[in-house]
């Protein structure tokens, strides 16, 4: 078994394994979103920060337009493979998500499971949601998921889960290293064990991430008026029961509008 200290993100054939119970509930969410709340049918979306694609490549299937974003080029050219396999189709492309321009406005853009906080500055997370906002037609939506920090939760943490396909094995080891309320900074290793017919291989790197309380929230939604709250939701996914957004809250799912 070998040790690799590359990203997880430069492996994100496995990255995307690891994440692929989500794809369905999350791709069921975003079409019923769509149906409840954009003020004219959805045809186009806008992912940023798409990893491996397996929401572009869901998302393509059916039938959206697609476009695509990251910042790892290894992803970007993954994800384009996968599309390629499936005889599908999406404009993917590298690029920053607190910079970037679309040459079309979208119908509704998304951003899930915690890449908002990779934005370690309160600048560049406004950035982020003021390009959404220009890349958005009038009424248009954004959902984005993140975790939120209740001020109960407890600062060091550490998830583990298994997912398996066919003979290739991901486990899966997220343990927060260092953690400041102060800076709003919290360390976070990703790790991963890949097991396959061939080979067992480990990689692990470590990411900074940005904290954000329920009202260090709010505020920055206030500095970018050109986009509403309209739904609160958490990683269940149900659209038939919204929630508040409190100190209780904690895996956070966002309807954004733009005004």
């Amino acid at each position: 078994m070998t040790t690799q200290t590359r990203d997880c993100y430069d492996v994100p054939r496995y990255w995307d394994l690891a994440f692929s119970d989500e794809t369905i509930p999350e791709a069921d969410f975003l079409r019923a979103v769509a149906a409840q709340f954009s003020p004219r049918p959805v045809r186009s979306l806008l992912e940023l920060g798409c990893g491996g694609g397996r929401q572009t490549l869901e998302m393509s299937k059916c039938g959206y337009s697609v476009t695509a974003i990251d910042l790892n080029p290894t992803c970007v050219k993954w994800t384009q493979h996968r599309l390629d396999r499936c005889h599908r189709s999406a404009d993917v492309r590298c690029g920053d998500m607190a910079d970037f321009q679309l040459s079309k406005p979208v119908d509704l853009a998304h951003c899930l499971v915690n890449t908002f906080r990779h934005l370690t500055t309160e600048q560049s997370a406004r950035r982020h949601l003021q390009c959404v906002a220009a890349a958005l037609k009038h009424g248009g939506l954004y959902v984005l998921g993140f975790h939120l920090l209740p001020p109960d939760a407890a600062e060091i943490d550490c998830e583990r889960w298994t997912i398996s396909k066919g003979k290739t094995r991901v486990t899966t080891t997220i343990r927060v290293l260092n953690f400041s309320r102060r800076s709003r900074i919290e360390t976070v290793r990703f790790s991963l064990k890949v097991t396959t017919s061939r080979r067992i291989f480990r990689t692990a790197t470590d990411h900074r991430l940005r904290i954000y309380r329920a009202d260090q929230f709010r505020s920055l939604l206030r500095s970018v008026p050109e986009l509403e709250l309209i739904g609160v939701y958490d990683f269940c996914y149900e659209l038939s029961e919204p929630l508040l957004l409190n100190d209780n809250l904690g895996d956070a799912v966002f309807v954004l509008r733009k005004r």
